[in-house]
Order: C-alpha cells, then structure tokens, then sequence
C-alpha cells in the first residue's frame, strides 16, 4: 500500500500557517468536554500535556517515574537548535530546514522539516518566558554555539545540562496545569496496552509499578510520547528504564513501524570498561566545539597522549572533512572512529577509543573559558574515569544513542490508526536516516508546544465525547483481561536464566550485526539469533514474584520480551534497505572513500511495516518521499 502523509499544498514556506488555517477547531466551551490521554512526560509529552491543559482538554498524563521530571530528556546535555541568527553568520530557517534533511541523508519529508525549522524559533522565545537559563553573551543576547553538520552557529545551550533546563521549563508548566485541575498525573504508571476499536484509539491499560494494580482509561484520543528504541541494544547511553513497550504494543494493535532500522549511533561516548556495565554515559557533542579528536599515527601505540609529539598524531576528521573538521554529522563521525579502531589505531585498554583533546582550545583560550562553557561534563567524565580532561584528553568510542525510526505519522503527527497521535522521538517524521545533534529536543518541543495543539483540535472536531467508550465497556474489559494474561504468561515460565542476561545477549547480537555497520549474511544471522533467544526467553526466563504489587524484574521481562519481538522487526528493515544511508550502512553500499552511498531511485521511501502476528513477516507499506526545495546528492562534508 502506498501511503499518504497528508503533506499539505503549495509553497513550503506558507504550507503550515495554511494549513493551520484550514484545520477544523474545537470551540474553547466544547474543549473542556474533550478528554486527551498523553503517555510520557518528556519534553514532547510534558509540554503536550501542558499545552492541552491550557488550551481547556481534560488531560490524562501518565509517566512511571516517580516524578514527570524524571523523563530521560533531562540526560540531554548539548542544547537545541533554532535559526535566529544572532551570530550573523548566514543562517535562515531554509538553512537549517537544508541541514537537517541533508543530515538526514535524504530520507525525511521536506514538509515536516521545514515546519519544525519554522518553529524553532518559537520554543526559544517560549522557553525564555518559562525562565530557562540559556547562557548569554556578555551583551545579554542568548549565546549560541556550533554543532556538527552545520557551519553555523545555532545551538541555544544551557551550560552541559540543556535538557534538564528545558525539561524544568515544561515541567513547571505542566505542573501549573495540574494544579488548576486540567491535568490529572498519573505517576508510576506504566502502558501496557493501546485499546484500539474499528482502527481508531479509544484509551490504554496501564499498570501501577508498586501496587501492581491494572487500570483502564478511556478517552477521546490518545498521544504516545514514549521516547525511543535504544535500549534493545542493552548497552546505549539511554536510561536504563527506557524501552519500546508502548510504541510496539500500538504496533501490535495496528499502527504501522517506520524505518525501524535508522539507529543513531553517538560519536563521543565514554568507552565500555568492562562485562559489568549496564548502560553507557554519553559526552556531549558540544565538545567537539573545541575538542579536536586524534588518534597515534602508529598502530598498536600505547603511549601516553602526552608523550605523543604533534607530527605523530593523526587529526584524522580535519584530514578527510577540511570543511567540517570535528564537526561532521554523528554517522559520519561514529564510522571514522569505528574505521581506526578497527584498523588498529585505537586506544585504551581494548584500543575501542580515539582521543577528543582540548589542548589547543585551553591554550587559546584560557582553562577558564573552557571550564564555563563544559565545566559539569569534564566534571562528570572525571569522576567516572578517574582522567583529568583539563591536562589528559577525553577518551571516547562510538555508542548507541537515540533512534530515528519510530512509528509512522503524517504530516499532523496521527498515526494510520485514528485518534493515536506520536509524538518525539517515538515517531519516525522528522530526522531521516540520522539525527543532527541539538534536534531531538527541538522536534520533541515543537511537537508539543506548536504542533499537536492545532492537530490534534482538527481531529477532535469530528469526534463526540457522548461516543468515548465507558472503562466498563466489553472493549476495554477486553483489553484488560488480555494484559492480565500476558503478564500471567511471564509469571509462569519458571525458568533460571535472569532476563538480564537474555537482554544483553540480545543487546550482543544486534550491535554485533545490526550495528554500526550491517551486511545481508549478519543481518540474516542475526534473525535466526534473535528468534532462537526469544524461544529461549519463553521457555527458560527466570522472572520471581508476583504481579499484585512491586516487581521489577516482572517489569523488566515485558520490556525484554518486547524487545525480543521488536528486534527482529529492525534486523529485517536494516536486510530489506539494500543501500546505505545516514546511520544504516550496508557494507555492501558504500563509495570509495568509505562513505554511505544511497539508491535514490529504489529506496526513496519511509519504511511502514505492519504487524502480522510474532514471527511472522510484517507487510511492507511505503510512502515515496519527494524533493522539490533541495537537491538529491551524495553528502559531502569536505
């Protein structure tokens, strides 16, 4: 089937405000009838909530953290794009709307990237009113610094702790909202199941992860801003509790998965030290402002950097990216770290690191500057590695970090199933086939400051609250009765093996294969592997307890069985995408420099892959992408 995004017409620059004038409205006395369920509290879900509340929906929001603030948004360190312009040095927002679709590799809708860098400007100027403290130049104007793939300077930051500062601006805002009695939190709550009627949403089953108690909640539409897929791989720099329960479980409801093979690998993370590790810690890419990165030009070097002279160092980002340098795009820079660690070039105790070094930038301009604009991180490197950043360099290696894919939306961020709108890093709309740094807190506020507000009243003005389904309903009864026996299905297993060491098996399997860099006889492996563990999961995982109260570890199994399921869904993506492109590269499509090499005229296409039942082969939908504002090429950073 071939889909349709309901990509508005016309010129792109005026396609959202046209848009948003032809959508439908809600009056605001009929808003308050209208009931909207919004899962995750991140900075997408959050400032949804928020927004909803203000606008007068009666908003449910549901997180199982103990706190919405606890959403992994805060780990977010780097800052956030938007095309202001201050720094006078050519950006526009088509500048930015280019670097993002060229970051992406081509493998996005232009229309939705255009409207995210119309916005952009808009979160700043919201987010200054809810008194977040990005750094300011000396003049007051707000600083803004580079990030990779772009040669402008257009990232707002907050210090090394820009997501945290963001997610207490939308935090504080949808507390408000609480507090007036539009958003009702549910805390320590997890989605285990999206009720879906004649392919429209009408609410979820969640359980409370320390009573144990199943509930059911109906409403007029339901957003999922869940977050991503990352975790599948066990060692990624996400929070350990973040998973793809509640995108995957819509997937088995119905909504189709989009591109789930674009992974993200992070550049500038700190190397694994050992078996015992559960996740890993990402250093931000703002370092690579004025971090230069290098490897010995000799292999097998173990001397330390210091003793290293300067003619013996291989600089080897500004040697092949002049243009660029340090600040090429993650995929790119991920694979060149890859590529000189796997040619014998790499250092530290495994040789899987490259040195990211601030000497030069300490020298020209003074350990004081440096300690201002990085300070907490060198802080927080240190005290993981025991290295001084300041007189030794940072040492770094490339890890799981953020995932591109998600489920399928149009252009107003509705999924195929009616009524499920997703939001942030769990839909697959706005990044392609690799995520510009300082983007992901951007599309997740655009998504619920300035987008889903206007979308979602476009849908709801076609829908009666007199027809939402009562929590008694045979439907949602239904519903609850089949997550109570799935949840009977992973108590009874009775294996020994703890669900850990399944997950990091699995987490094995998909980096070894379906990781950086992937090739059809892996990728084919790797699905009879993943297949073969989840046989072993079913028949041999050991999850204690019981349901009716807390229990992690039953917590734990669903989302590694969820993974279990998932996972293969991302191997038979990565072996079906016979081209390379942004953060999927098949070895076997590749330039003679090494880089990814596209098939535009096969593979123009977002992925949507729906569920027919586990194990099973999903069909495959496709929806063609077209370029009309920019130019299909290969990507240069020289």
């Amino acid at each position: 089937m071939i889909l349709n995004g309901n990509v508005p017409e016309g010129p792109i620059e005026n396609a959202w405000d046209q848009h948003r004038f032809n959508m439908k409205l809600v009056n605001p006395a009929n808003k308050r009838k209208y009931k909207v369920i919004v899962v995750g509290t991140g900075l997408a879900g959050g400032s949804a909530a928020a927004t909803m509340g203000q606008l007068g929906y009666q908003v449910e929001c549901f997180s199982f953290h103990g706190t919405p603030r606890r959403a992994h948004s805060i780990a977010a360190q780097g800052g956030i794009n938007a095309a202001k312009n201050y720094q006078g040095d050519g950006d526009s927002i088509f500048r930015l709307f280019y670097d993002t679709i060229k970051g992406g590799d081509y493998r996005s809708r232009e229309y939705n990237v255009y409207r995210l860098a119309q916005v952009s400007n808009n979160i700043i100027d919201q987010c200054v009113a809810l008194g977040v403290p990005f750094a300011r130049e000396y003049s007051g104007y707000l600083a803004n610094r580079s990030f990779g793939g772009a040669q402008v300077s257009r990232t707002f930051y907050a210090r090394g702790q820009t997501g945290q500062q963001l997610l207490l601006g939308a935090y504080s805002a949808l507390e408000r909202q609480i507090a007036l009695g539009q958003v009702r939190m549910h805390t320590q709550t997890e989605l285990l199941d999206v009720v879906v009627v004649d392919n429209r949403a009408r609410g979820i089953i969640t359980r409370h992860l320390i009573t144990g108690e199943l509930s059911v909640h109906t409403a007029d539409a339901v957003v999922l801003a869940t977050g991503g897929y990352g975790n599948a791989y066990f060692l990624s720099t996400n929070a350990k509790n973040s998973n793809v329960t509640a995108t995957w479980r819509a997937h088995k409801r119905g909504a189709y998965f989009a591109n789930p093979c674009y992974v993200q690998i992070h550049p500038t993370c700190i190397p694994p030290s050992g078996d015992y590790q559960s996740k890993l810690t990402l250093m931000s890419e703002s370092l690579r402002n004025d971090g230069r990165v290098w490897v010995p030009k000799k292999k097998g070097d173990t001397r330390p950097p210091s003793e290293i002279p300067e003619d013996e160092r291989d600089y080897y980002l500004e040697r092949r990216y002049p243009s660029f340098g340090n600040l090429v795009p993650r995929d790119v820079a991920s694979r060149a770290a890859k590529r000189m660690c796997d040619d014998g070039y790499g250092v530290g105790p495994n040789g899987l690191g490259v040195y990211l070094d601030f000497a030069s930038a300490i020298e020209r301009d003074g350990v004081d500057a440096i300690r201002a604009r990085y300070g907490n991180l060198f802080d927080m490197y240190e005290r993981i590695t025991g290295d001084d950043p300041y007189t030794t360099p940072m040492k770094i290696y490339p890890a799981v970090h953020y995932t591109m894919g998600g489920l399928w939306v149009d252009y107003n961020l509705m999924s195929n199933v009616d009524g499920l709108f997703v939001l942030g890093e769990a839909n697959f709309s706005d990044h392609g086939a690799n995520r510009l740094g300082a983007s992901a807190l951007m599309q997740g506020l655009a998504d619920g400051y300035f987008v889903i507000p206007y979308t979602i009243g476009n849908y709801l003005a076609d829908v009666s609250p007199a027809d939402r389904l009562a929590e008694d309903s045979a439907e949602m009864q239904q519903g609850l009765k089949e997550v109570q026996d799935g949840i009977d299905k992973l108590l009874s297993i009775g294996g020994k093996t703890p669900v850990d060491v399944i997950h990091r098996k699995l987490g094995k399997i998909l980096w070894d294969k379906v990781g950086m860099a992937r090739n059809a006889a892996g990728l084919k492996e790797a699905i009879q592997e993943i297949r073969a563990l989840r046989d072993e999961f079913w028949k041999d995982a050991k999850v204690p307890g019981a349901s009716g109260n807390i229990n992690q570890e039953l917590e734990k199994a669903g989302r590694v069985a969820d993974f279990l399921e998932f996972a293969e869904l991302l191997a038979t993506d990565a072996l079906h995408r016979e081209e390379s492109c942004g953060g999927h590269f098949r070895e076997e499509y590749q330039t003679e420099d090494g880089e990814a090499k596209r098939n535009d005229e096969e593979f123009a296409y977002v992925a949507a892959w729906e569920f027919k039942g586990v194990g099973e082969p999903e069909e495959l939908h496709k929806e063609p992408l077209e370029f009309k504002y920019v130019e299909l090429k290969q990507r240069s950073y020289k």
